[in-house]
């Protein structure tokens, strides 16, 4: 088969796109044949030489991906070969076959085209697993998501209206802004232009959000906990604003509030299949009723990721980049 391999760390030029030994399912794993893929902020760490795949994943990038399955590992049940499904990965996604656990896959959901499928299971188990796993939004409250319009972004407005609550978000120009009101937001704040703390507390009447979910980390910590309201919950899923920053603990304590901060990547196989299990059951849904959807900016040729990795590391698409396998 062929897979995305990255000989050297660099930029989108160390991505190579060569011939690779085919994976083979073990003990309760699934072979799956790739129809898509999708471009993920980790990936490109990871090709940067920052983000290594964890002990036992593929070396290949690609955090997420839809196909068919085209065998089936000892031990595995309630799959079959040709069905069509997506799945969460720990790496591999770019490549025509990779391996899943099998507790890692999910069908495609109805009134979903195969392709349009690759853009879900890592945005959506991350926004579940943190927005409502751990930070237990409710209806009537209100959610800040930093980076409105990326994948990320795009699947927490949908999926947090869906349960009730308001959505305030930042981005980057009006266009983004737009399209994020087109999704649902409620507060739409641009952070060029604009503080973010000031706009979500004169729009909530003084009372901040309720849950934060941020992508910069320690750039925006002491501004997040300011507008956080009580009992408000920040829970941090990237750092693409740095790894250090200061906090006013008695700020925390005052707002008797929380800070979460996880990866999904790392996570133990039994961790996975829980996240995974509560998608299938709570979002996948509201999919097939047509309340969420995943939001594609453009398809690219697996083949050419550099392209694909150019385009989110401009930061000038709205939602996911997907990569399509020959």
């Amino acid at each position: 088969m062929h897979a995305i391999t990255i000989p050297e760390p660099g930029g989108p030029e160390a991505l190579v796109w060569g011939e690779v030994p085919d994976p083979v399912p073990g003990e309760g794993e699934v072979l799956v044949e790739v129809v898509a893929s999708a471009v993920n902020r980790a990936d490109i760490m990871q090709r940067m030489g920052f983000y290594d795949p964890p002990p036992g994943a593929s070396e290949y990038p690609g955090l997420e991906c839809s196909g068919r399955i085209a065998a089936l590992g000892p031990g595995v049940s309630g799959w079959a070969v040709g069905e069509e499904v997506c799945a969460l990965l720990a790496g591999g996604g770019y490549a025509e076959k990779v391996v899943v656990p099998a507790g890692q896959l999910l069908p495609v959901p109805e009134g979903l085209d195969l392709r349009q499928a690759a853009a879900l299971p890592e945005v959506v188990c991350t926004v579940w697993s943190n927005v409502f796993m751990v930070a237990h939004l409710r209806p009537g409250e209100t959610l800040l998501v930093h980076g409105g319009s990326s994948g990320i972004g795009t699947m927490a407005i949908q999926l947090a209206k869906a349960v009730g609550a308001k959505v305030a978000v930042t981005a980057g120009s009006k266009e983004k802004l737009d399209q994020c009101a087109e999704l649902g937001a409620d507060i739409l704040v641009n952070y060029k232009e604009q503080d973010f703390v000031e706009e979500v507390r004169r729009a909530t009447d003084g009372a901040g959000a309720d849950v934060i979910l941020d992508n910069m980390g320690a750039k925006y910590l002491d501004r997040n906990v300011r507008t956080l309201a009580v009992n408000g919950r920040l829970a941090i899923i990237g750092l693409q604003g740095g790894v250090k920053g200061e906090l006013n603990i008695g700020a925390l304590l005052a707002k008797r509030a929380a800070i979460s901060a996880t990866s999904l990547r790392a996570r133990p196989l039994g961790e996975k299949a829980a996240i995974v299990a509560a998608v299938r059951e709570h979002v996948w849904p509201l999919i097939a009723a047509g309340h969420v959807r995943p939001v594609v900016d453009r398809e690219i040729p697996m083949s050419d990721a550099a392209t694909a990795h150019r385009v989110v590391e401009e930061s000038g698409h709205v939602g996911k980049v997907l990569l399509i396998a020959p």
